[in-house]
């Protein structure tokens, strides 16, 4: 039966049917196949994979992240950043992963980044004389922070997959958020000043106390929701709601952005988001049931203990394997069916679950800006006007850059868990 299960997916992905799609025809074979169970288990199971707590969460950052954009609250955090460091050469491209890094820590997905940040920034870039393709490039890869950096949706669904702590796996990819924003800001200034770009980026740029004064209230936002949920304040689920009411209050009644029709549309927006997610999230959760009940967990684990020797060796194959698996499969899919296999031979090679779920995460998250289904690439061409053959020149060094990050990420535990340690224990 799995090896059905899994046969039937990959073809299906070959004949370009939708994930979900892909998922929910390949367990209903697998059910078809076993003849011992009732049609009722895929019902059931596709109920109870979304009958959890945390996946609350959801629907509440996707809404927020959208009322950012509307609201007008990503477009202070862009005057912001580019108060700090826009006026060095290359500070208009800094800023781009400066701002995302910011928008990160409230909006939780890497798409919303993308067209929140990017339809400010990318045009300033084109206007500044940098490169569309290297623009639109930028972009992509800087809104990979939007779902490392916490908060973040593939977190929430690594911890509600495997049944661990949603806080833990936040206060983790603080470190590796800031590692890989540090790379990709070294990366474009060094880019820069060899190709001669960036040199009037400070024209325009508003003085730092001017740009506090007027973000204020968006740079309030990371500071409530974080300092909340660290501060043992609200959860990270209830941090979610907290962040919609107040980027609701922000837009409506502070900068004024918000009006009933662009209410309409936002939550329109948020809605079919939410559904495309939590339609993967159910039909992957009827697969894992499969997969689980058919013991495919301790085969896989007994035979990846037969091949790997040590920690890291297993780390190393990990990350080949989830960087070939992200560029191919959508990055909620993955982590709903993969994780609960691999978290426990993870631990069996002594790897800790706050440290694999970032090291799962950062890897998939390359996955949104590779070809041939990088949902970040398509954002940005989108938001770029762009076709994708012309990203993936300029694309592969800030690839590089961050699969660096990765592999110190990997082998240097103490980056991802020193916080969490701190917090929890």
């Amino acid at each position: 039966m799995p090896q059905l299960m899994v046969i039937s997916m990959l073809l299906f992905f070959v004949l370009t049917v939708p994930i979900a799609v892909a998922i929910g025809l390949s367990s209903m074979l697998g059910v078809a196949y076993d003849g011992q169970m009732t049609w009722l288990v895929i019902a059931q199971q596709l109920y109870a994979s979304m009958d959890k707590y945390p996946l609350m969460a959801v629907p509440f950052f996707i809404l927020a992240g959208n009322l950012m954009e509307e609201g007008g609250i990503s477009e202070r955090m862009v005057e912001f950043a580019k108060s700090l460091v826009g006026g060095v050469q290359g500070g208009l491209a800094c800023s781009c992963v400066l701002t995302c890094m910011i928008f990160a820590a409230v909006a939780g997905s890497s798409v919303a980044t993308t067209f929140a940040v990017g339809a400010i920034l990318i045009p300033a870039m084109v206007k500044h004389g940098y490169p569309l393709p290297f623009s639109a490039s930028l972009q992509a890869s800087a809104a990979e922070l939007g779902v490392i950096i916490p908060p973040s949706i593939p977190m929430i669904l690594f911890a509600v997959s495997t049944d661990t702590s949603v806080g833990e796996i936040f206060i983790a990819g603080i470190g590796p958020g800031i590692i890989i924003a540090a790379g990709l800001m070294g990366y474009v200034w060094w880019y820069a000043r060899s190709n001669g770009l960036g040199k009037h980026d400070g024209e325009g740029r508003l003085p730092l106390w001017t740009a506090f004064k007027r973000a204020w209230w968006a740079l309030l936002m990371p500071i409530i929701i974080l300092g909340g949920i660290y501060g043992g304040i609200f959860t990270p689920t209830e941090a979610s709601a907290v962040a919609v009411v107040y980027a609701l209050f922000v837009g409506m009644f502070v900068y004024r952005r918000l009006s009933l029709k662009t209410l309409s549309r936002t939550f329109h927006r948020s809605v079919v988001s939410t559904a495309i997610i939590m339609f993967v999230i159910a039909n992957a959760g009827v697969f894992g049931f499969l997969l689980n009940r058919a013991g495919v967990p301790m085969a896989l684990g007994a035979w990846l203990s037969h091949i790997f020797t040590n920690e890291y060796s297993f780390l190393l194959g990990i990350n080949v394997a989830l960087f070939f698996i992200g560029m191919f499969i959508e990055t909620s899919a993955s982590i709903v069916v993969l994780a609960p296999l691999l978290l426990p031979v993870a631990m069996q090679f002594g790897v800790d679950p706050a440290h694999f779920g970032v090291i799962m995460v950062v890897n998939l998250a390359l996955g949104m800006v590779t070809p041939p289904f990088g949902v970040n690439l398509f954002a940005a061409c989108t938001v770029a006007k762009i076709p994708i053959e012309r990203l993936i020149r300029p694309l592969l060094p800030f690839v590089g850059v961050v699969f660096v990050c990765l592999v110190v990420i990997t082998y240097v535990p103490a980056l991802s868990l020193y916080f969490r340690d701190l917090v929890y224990h």
